[in-house]
């Protein structure tokens, strides 16, 4: 198994012109197993040249590609509240004041552009309802956007924009780091028992399995472009809740590890010819790059 790994390792960086990208999708607080799966893949040696964030995985694709490593970014993890990020009351929609000043307090008020690694932030924009892909901007102002979930926050303006969560459109973006010139993508889903029906007929048991099968339709897209796709088993964890955070990052962390041994497998390979037509695909079919 070691020696096997270590082959692995060589043959990679044998090949380090293949290009690979990762793609974190949304899930509220259940994106904390974005961080266990991160440290699978830096202790398996597994780099990106190219970070997509939806939502949560905007949060944590940012301070990965600031350089943040898994154990910084789980420290951040357990020092933050849910009364620190949503500040309204009587159920009324939030400002993203707290997501702002979360970033601002652990990357600096900086812009996308500034971050070590290339990143964008997915979101959607509410006027012309055209998916958003970010690299350029205030970064704290490109998250809050990615992250405002309609109802919950209030859209976000980002010059022309109204700027919505990105996971009414691309939940999952692996798409978008092919737009980028990525030859492989690797996809972290952290939500992927969505989607399921209910007998009820009651008002709210319907809007929540409604809500659940359009989010499940939103992140198909993710499946279809993605090389690989790290799904921990998060079904018994609460995406509004931030009390098991150990938990959480543990169930990333074992899908990570199980995943690595496959997608050293993928990326040790050249690009082929397949993945060359979806490139081209992707470039003619793109979605608006600011």
């Amino acid at each position: 198994m070691i020696f096997d790994f270590f082959n692995k390792k060589k043959e990679l960086k044998k090949n380090r012109k293949v290009k690979l990208g990762l793609a974190l999708g949304g899930g509220a607080s259940r994106g904390i197993a974005h961080i266990g799966v991160i440290k699978a893949f830096e202790e398996r040696g597994i780099e990106f040249d190219f970070i997509a964030g939806t939502s949560i995985g905007s949060v944590v694709g940012a301070m990965y590609a600031s350089g943040m490593n898994s154990k910084e970014m789980l420290e951040v993890a357990k020092s933050v509240r849910v009364k620190d990020i949503r500040r309204s009351k009587f159920f009324m929609p939030s400002k993203t004041t707290g997501i702002e000043e979360l970033i601002v307090d652990r990357l600096g008020d900086i812009n996308v552009e500034d971050l070590k690694k290339p990143f964008c932030a997915v979101a959607v924009d509410l006027k012309s309802a055209q998916e958003i892909v970010i690299t350029k901007g205030k970064l704290k102002t490109a998250i809050a956007g990615s992250c405002a979930i309609p109802g919950v926050f209030v859209p976000v303006e980002f010059g022309d924009y109204h700027l919505v969560d990105g996971g009414l459109q691309n939940n999952i973006p692996a798409d978008t780091p092919r737009y980028f010139g990525c030859d492989y993508v690797v996809a972290v889903d952290v939500n992927s028992t969505r989607g399921g029906g209910t007998e009820s007929t009651k008002l709210m048991d319907v809007l929540k399995a409604t809500i659940g099968i359009m989010g499940k339709a939103n992140s198909l897209k993710g499946y279809l472009h993605a090389d690989f796709v790290v799904k921990p088993e998060m079904a018994k964890y609460k995406s509004s809740k931030l009390d098991e955070v150990d938990e959480m990052f543990e169930e990333g962390y074992k899908a990570g590890l199980d995943a690595c041994d496959q997608i050293l497998a993928i990326i040790c390979k050249k690009p082929n010819r397949v993945v060359r037509r979806k490139n081209k695909f992707l470039q003619e079919n793109k979605p608006f790059i600011v």
